[in-house]
C-alpha cells in the first residue's frame, strides 16, 4: 500500500535531488546496519519522507559521508544519517511485517508468509522498543479486517483507520508538537489508503476483492465519467490538510524539499494512475 510520497524530481534544484538521494540512501543503510541486509528490499519513499520532517523539525546532529553502493554499481553514495533514520528504518520494519502477515492471510501465497517469518524477530525488537507504534499497526489490521468483513461503503472510515496508524508513526515522541505531526501524518495515511483504492479500483471491480471505492461508487451512483473528478477532489481534499499541517511546524531545514512532495510530489503518482487507467478505458 505505500509508497506513494515521492518527490517530483523535475521540480527540484539538483542540490536538493542530491539532498532527498541522501537521506534515502541514509534509510537504506540504517536498514543494514540494524536489520539483515536483505531487509532493504522493503524500504519505501514514504518513511524517507518522515526523516525529511522529524529532522527539519528536531535538527539533529546527523553524520554525513560517502560509501560504495551495489545498486549503483559500486559508485560512491552520498549518505546522511541521523537518528530518525534509524527511528524510519524500525517503521519501515514494523509495517512490512504486519503488511506481509495482512497479504498471507488474505491471499494465502506462501511466498508472503516465508518473508514475514524472516521479519520477525526483527519486528519483535522493534515492538517491545517502540509499544505504541506497535499497538497502532495491530489495531489497524483488526479494524481494517471489519471493514473488509461488513463490506463497509464508506472509504473514508477505512482510510480514517489508516491516518491513525500513520499519526502515531509520525509522532516520534510526545510533546508540543505530537498533535502537528499526529495530523500531518493522519491525513497522509488517508491519502495513501485512497490512492491505493484508486490504483487498484478496475482490479478489485473485476476480482471482486474489497475496496470500498467501489462499494461508494455503485451505491450513490456514481458513473464512470465523474469518477475521476470524486477521487481527485477526495485526494486534494486531504492532502491540503497535510500541507496545512505542515505549514504550522517550525521547519526550515529541508522545507523545499517537502513542499516538493506535498505539493507536486503526490502527484506524480497520481498522474501516472488516471492515465493508466484512461487508457484502459478507452482500449475496452
Amino acid at each position: 500500500m505505500f509508497g506513494y510520497i515521492t518527490v517530483n524530481k523535475e521540480e527540484l534544484k539538483i542540490k536538493e535531488w542530491k539532498e532527498y538521494r541522501a537521506y534515502y540512501c541514509g534509510l537504506c543503510r540504517a536498514l543494514k546496519k540494524n536489520f539483515k541486509n536483505g531487509v532493504r528490499l522493503t524500504l519505501t519513499y514514504d518513511m524517507t519522507f518522515l526523516i525529511l520532517v522529524l529532522t527539519g523539525l528536531y535538527e539533529p546532529e546527523a553524520k554525513c559521508y560517502r560509501q560504495r553502493c551495489m545498486v549503483h554499481l559500486g559508485q560512491k553514495e552520498e549518505i546522511y544519517q541521523n537518528r530518525y533514520s534509524f527511528y524510519a528504518a524500525d517503521m519501515n520494519v514494523l509495517l512490512s511485517y504486519y503488511n506481509l502477515l495482512d497479504d498471507w492471510e488474505d491471499e494465502r501465497k506462501t511466498g508472503r508468509w516465508m518473508l514475514a517469518k524472516w521479519l520477525e524477530r526483527s519486528c519483535q525488537r522493534v515492538a517491545k522498543e517502540y509499544p505504541r507504534q506497535n499497538q497502532a499497526v495491530v489495531r489497524y489490521l483488526e479494524l481494517l479486517k471489519q471493514c473488509e468483513k461488513q463490506q463497509e461503503k464508506n472509504p473514508d472510515l477505512p482510510a480514517g483507520y489508516t491516518g491513525e496508524l500513520l499519526g502515531e508513526i509520525f509522532v516520534w515522541r510526545e510533546d508540543e508538537w505530537r498533535d502537528s505531526l499526529f495530523h500531518m501524518g493522519y491525513y497522509l495515511g488517508k491519502f495513501i489508503y485512497l490512492m491505493d483504492a484508486y490504483e487498484d479500483l478496475e482490479k478489485d471491480k473485476k476480482s471482486g476483492n474489497y475496496n470500498p471505492l467501489v462499494l461508494y461508487f455503485r451505491e450513490k451512483g456514481i458513473k464512470e465519467e465523474q469518477r475521476e473528478q470524486t477521487c481527485y477532489q477526495i485526494l486534494r481534499m486531504i492532502i491540503a490538510e497535510a500541507a496545512r499541517e505542515f505549514e504550522r511546524l517550525p521547519i526550515l531545514k529541508n522545507s523545499e524539499i517537502i513542499r516538493n512532495i506535498l505539493y507536486s510530489g503526490v502527484w506524480m503518482n497520481y498522474e501516472r494512475i488516471r492515465q493508466k487507467r484512461v487508457k484502459g478505458i478507452t482500449e475496452k
